[in-house]
């Protein structure tokens, strides 16, 4: 199994603490992973067996639990008076009602309680009705390219790069040879697209689904809009509402299949309401999907780059400043960064190095500006702006 040290830290961290942990992601991103690996630490760390229940869900083992009374009765029936007891529920939305559970093991002060879910809005409209204030979430992402190199033998990076970018990222795929990770993303696909949308959202035309599906990951870093992809799906022949356009987008971000990135004016220092961008949540299924698109490395290795930033704590915008746009405004509590993103830099009259620092140069302040690309590169410094290797970032070089 791949280390995955931040998540798991995090887990540490709230050890004990009068919190839920809740742990959100994509399918098969590595949640119940994480789960057995902490479970792990606290064997080691001293708590006996005894004090572990673990419960999944999706597993028929425990079909026996229909309702939020079953979950509950199995729970108490199983604790232990006399000492903490570390509850693991995995999947946990299956339940109808589950924040009843969350709710009253919550108040058992002998009760450490860590869930997983793969749906966004399920979790947070449910856990708001009674548990505002008492959970924390953490957010899961499939493998980093830092996290993916660790299970492989050779060094190179641009070889495990363009590895990266075709296999994917989640972490089953490094144990399968490269013509079964075709058929692993076919059935995980249709896993979140069936299981996590169509049967949770009640949509029943798959096909125009997987159509909007296609349109977003052909879009990846492109400025899009309900009512664009409404217009140029039903000027190819395949006739659909923006309505539908945008409950099906709301559906792929329910289930971490698309994260939507909202622009952010810098100077006006206000949030704009239109034009966004999304990506998606693994570049595995994008090429599943679509096959290679020689053209789009500058929005693929964008992709990868805004999933880093999240990866490291941040709120990501896209940023305008007057008529010119910053790939990304990343906020957090200590600040802010500014990225540009650019597959090269190399031009006989770097023009694209000076339309790469116009951008970043017309911020009014002095946070953090820097520019990405795949040029090798030692790290250098124009006007103030850092200019480095992107996967040298990626691995924290």
């Amino acid at each position: 199994m791949i280390d995955r040290p931040n998540y798991i830290n995090e887990l540490i961290k709230f050890k004990d603490k009068d919190l839920i942990k809740i742990i959100t992601g994509i399918r098969r991103c590595g949640k119940s992973t994480l789960m057995n690996f902490f479970k792990e630490y606290l064997l080691q760390s001293g708590i006996d067996s005894s004090q572990i229940i673990s419960i999944n869900l999706e597993d028929l083992k425990y079909n026996f639990i229909q309702n939020y009374m079953d979950l509950y009765n199995y729970i108490t029936e199983n604790l232990l008076e006399d000492k903490k007891n570390y509850i693991f529920i995995d999947e946990i939305q299956i339940i109808p009602e589950f924040q009843k559970v969350a709710d009253s093991l919550y108040l058992n002060k002998n009760i450490d309680l860590y869930i997983t879910g793969s749906n966004a809005k399920l979790l947070s409209s449910e856990l708001s009705t009674l548990l505002t204030g008492r959970y924390v979430e953490i957010k899961m992402l499939p493998l980093s390219f830092k996290e993916f190199i660790s299970s492989k033998d050779t060094t190179d990076l641009e070889t495990l790069y363009n590895e990266y970018i075709s296999l994917g990222s989640f972490p089953y795929t490094t144990q399968l040879e490269e013509d079964e990770v075709s058929r692993y993303l076919g059935t995980l696909f249709n896993d979140v697209i069936i299981k996590d949308v169509m049967i949770r959202k009640g949509i029943s035309d798959e096909s125009m689904l997987k159509s909007v599906a296609t349109f977003a990951l052909d879009n990846i870093g492109n400025l899009l809009s309900s009512n664009n992809i409404a217009n140029t799906m039903t000027s190819d022949g395949r006739s659909i509402n923006v309505r539908t356009v945008e409950r099906y987008l709301e559906s792929f971000m329910e289930s971490f299949f698309l994260y939507k990135a909202s622009r952010y004016d810098v100077k006006g220092k206000q949030y704009l309401k239109t034009g966004e961008k999304y990506y998606v949540s693994d570049l595995g299924l994008r090429y599943f999907m679509l096959g290679r698109k020689l053209g789009d490395r500058g929005h693929i290795l964008e992709n990868i780059i805004y999933l880093e930033l999240l990866r490291r704590g941040y709120d990501v915008y896209i940023g305008k400043v007057d008529e010119y746009e910053v790939d990304f405004v990343a906020l957090n509590s200590e600040g802010r960064i500014y990225v540009q993103v650019c597959e090269t830099l190399r031009d006989n009259e770097n023009k694209i190095l000076t339309r790469e620092l116009n951008s970043l140069e017309r911020i009014p302040d002095n946070y953090t500006k820097i520019i990405l690309t795949l040029d090798k590169m030692p790290l250098s410094n124009e006007n103030g702006i850092i200019v480095r290797n992107a996967l040298d970032w990626l691995i924290d070089k």
